[in-house]
């Protein structure tokens, strides 16, 4: 770093300079082959303007991922779970502590290889449409309001609250109507319609830009009605730029380059393919892993001969340059490192205490109680004998889920339940039968411990091996994507051989995304959704399970019976997907979840019962914990459109609040309802506010699947005035 004191500092390592200014001095001493070289993931460094090399490529979905060790969050998914935007920014935070100390660690180190940078490609809000999708564990679920908020404060989490330099850069992904089949993500069309674009697949997008801000923006590797996502101008300029005001960079997702000529076939050559992604306002490749030892020179190539063939020019190319380093600019990267405030963050935060706990916190906050007939749960911890039984018990791949990092300790299901009751109970553990494999060669073994036992816990459902991303998942069906939604063959015949022996059963599943565990809600008492729950999963299953923590996950996907009620994964229509849309009976509703208390909603108050179409709406109920147990609620608000219901969704979701509520205590809960809440989406892909009459109900989740503990309470209102017309 040449010394700020010196006369002859350029204005680009001038600090005391405007952002804009240093970012243009800085390019304005670029060749065209050190522009070029600065479009790719690991871009080199120019010693002669004191640029050091730099790979983009991080990864941070639920922790720090393929760095070394790292706190271990719960999965996306299970983030989502938690409907709890305090937790989701405290675990950002954790998060974008971890990531500077080993970045600046590294640099003290003199390392910049992949995975030690600043730019994090998280998080993933795709919506979660269809359970067959293997990377569906990645999302928040199938919600655009959820995905939204949580996506939300999980950018601002990352970049952080300084005025001037960003923590990390968030690059929410992949933009856009990305959500399987994974073996066909490099060549798929997603038809999507104008009204599906904006109402479902857009909207998380577009508030991460414009409330987040985040700093980047990765395309998805499929097309969207003809165009390839990274190189759609449509996408990319009219959308994403000029009607959002977007500022940052766009990255391809891996390969998605290469996808355009030689999968989507849309263009002929690499660099028609190259210029198309520049031109659109694509502006950093990302190409790791899929050409040969010469793989740098080959991509400079193909923007090269794009230039040289005059499919491209230096100015849209320039504007891609300077959209980079206006990040790198902005994360601090070219200052001293005394000026930045993250830059002195210490490596002890790396897997300190303190992150380890938020782990526990929201891991216990994620499980969803699906079921606990005859109030089964919480055992009481003085039981003689339990036997533990089945192949996700003991296992670290079910704790971690994908792109996760390593945990320096981490607790299984079987040894949480060890570490609470082992000292006082005989502990059985048997495996009982593989992931997926046909073998019942453990069987035996299996049910005769289950005999010996006062109760049995059984630990089944789903593992990264079975569902993940394209060549990841080892076992799955079709390549990372699930066929059937049903429990694996072999671990139904378990749960049935073992429920047959007539002991009380309580069922963990663990799993990215729903599984139709029919057999076990008509026949199993207890019933809970653990997810991939992180590092301290198996503390927390067992919190729960002994009532050292009470349940107040939520479903942030519906459960369905099975692959039946399902349209066609191919079908990017929303029509019969997720709640909004499905009009059959699921198996457990998006919103479920239950306690081990009760909660009483009283006093529903919607003011003004009639609101102008520009006007926000106020709703406050009070609710009451009238159980035996202290407790956490998830207040919930669905709105559904009375006077021409087949132009909106049959429902939304449009607010939410988790509390926390000692027995006896009641609390007053209100919401802020703004006029896009209560708008819809017409065909020609137009957001409006018109008049018309509107259900709204409050409660623990959906009004029509409410249990005891889970009332709902239900108004109206009716909006008023002159159309007004959104976007």
């Amino acid at each position: 770093m040449v010394n700020q004191n010196q006369e002859n500092t350029p204005i680009y390592l001038d600090p005391s300079q405007p952002l804009e200014k240093r970012v243009e001095d800085l390019i304005s001493h670029m060749t065209l082959d050190e522009k070029i070289s600065q479009l790719l993931n690991d871009a080199i460094a120019i010693e002669r303007l004191n640029i050091p090399k730099y790979n983009w490529w991080n990864e941070c979905l639920h922790g720090v991922g393929f760095a070394g060790i790292a706190t271990v969050f719960p999965q996306a998914i299970g983030l989502a779970a938690t409907f709890d935007l305090h937790l989701m920014e405290e675990v950002a935070k954790a998060i974008s502590d971890e990531a500077r100390a080993k970045h600046h660690e590294a640099i003290r180190k003199g390392e910049r290889k992949i995975f030690q940078g600043l730019t994090y490609w998280s998080p993933n809000i795709n919506i979660f449409r269809d359970p067959r999708w293997g990377r569906g564990q990645e999302t928040y679920g199938e919600d655009p309001f959820l995905t939204s908020r949580m996506g939300v404060t999980f950018v601002k989490g990352l970049q952080g609250d300084d005025p001037k330099y960003l923590k990390l850069v968030a690059t929410p992904k992949h933009y856009v109507a990305y959500s399987g089949l994974e073996s066909e993500r490099h060549h798929f069309d997603a038809i999507v319609s104008k009204k599906d674009l904006w109402e479902t697949y857009l909207p998380a997008f577009k508030a991460c830009v414009i409330e987040g801000k985040a700093e980047a923006i990765m395309g998805a590797y499929n097309r969207v009605n003809g165009e390839p996502c990274c190189g759609s101008k449509f996408l990319l300029e009219e959308i994403l730029r000029k009607k959002w005001g977007f500022e940052g960079h766009v990255v391809s997702d891996c390969g998605a380059i290469r996808d355009i000529f030689k999968f989507h076939e849309v263009v002929e050559t690499p660099e028609e393919a190259a210029a198309m992604a520049i031109n659109a306002g694509c502006d950093l490749f990302c190409s790791v892993g899929i050409f040969t030892k010469k793989k740098k020179k080959i991509r400079w190539n193909w923007i090269r001969g794009a230039i040289e063939k005059g499919l491209l020019s230096e100015e849209p190319l320039t504007k891609s340059v300077k959209r980079l380093f206006r990040a790198r600019f902005k994360l601090g990267m070219f200052e001293p490192p005394e000026m930045v405030k993250h830059a002195q963050i210490p490596p002890e935060v790396i897997d300190c205490e303190e992150h380890r706990n938020l782990a526990l916190k929201a891991a216990r906050n994620s499980i969803v109680l699906l079921k606990n007939e005859n109030n089964l749960l919480p055992l009481k911890k003085d039981l003689e004998s339990i036997a533990v039984i089945g192949p996700n018990a003991n296992n670290l791949d079910v704790l971690l889920g994908n792109y996760a990092g390593t945990p320096s300790k981490y607790t299984t299901i079987l040894k949480g339940i060890e570490n609470k009751i082992g000292s006082t109970a005989r502990i059985y553990y048997s495996q009982g039968c593989p992931l997926k494999e046909k073998s019942k060669e453990t069987f035996k073994e299996a049910l005769e411990l289950a005999k010996k036992a006062e109760i049995i816990i059984l630990v089944l459902g789903l593992s990264p091996r079975l569902e993940g991303e394209e060549g990841e998942a080892i076992e799955s069906d079709l390549n990372g994507d699930r066929v059937d939604i049903s429990l694996p063959e072999i671990q139904d015949e378990l749960l049935r051989e073992i429920h047959g022996i007539g002991k009380p059963i309580i069922l963990v599943l663990t799993g990215g995304s729903a599984i139709a565990v029919n057999f076990a809600k008509e026949k199993i008492p207890a019933i809970l959704f653990a997810w991939y729950p992180g590092e301290e999963g198996g503390t927390a299953v067992a919190d729960v399970i002994f009532g050292d923590y009470n349940p107040a996950g939520r479903l942030p996907i519906t459960f369905y019976k099975s692959v039946e009620q399902l349209p066609d994964v191919r079908n990017y229509s929303m029509e019969g997907r997720t709640y909004r849309f499905f009009h059959g009976e699921p198996l457990y509703p998006f919103g479920f979840g239950l306690s081990y208390t009760t909660f009483r909603y009283h006093d529903l108050q919607i003011t003004p019962e009639k609101v102008k179409t520009t006007e926000a709406i106020m709703v406050s109920v009070e609710v009451e914990n009238v159980g035996e147990r202290d407790g956490e609620e998830v207040v919930q608000v669905y709105i559904s459109n009375l006077s021409t219901p087949n132009a909106y969704p049959i429902k939304e979701l449009q607010g939410f609040q988790r509390i926390f509520l000692k027995k006896g205590e009641s609390k007053r809960v209100n919401f802020k309802l703004l006029p896009p809440q209560f708008s819809r989406v017409n065909e020609d892909g137009q957001r409006l506010v018109e008049p018309g009459k509107f259900s709204l109900t409050v409660g623990g989740g959906q009004k029509e699947y409410s249990e005891p503990g889970m009332n709902c309470l239900e108004g109206t209102f009716e909006v008023i005035g002159e159309i007004n017309y959104l976007n």
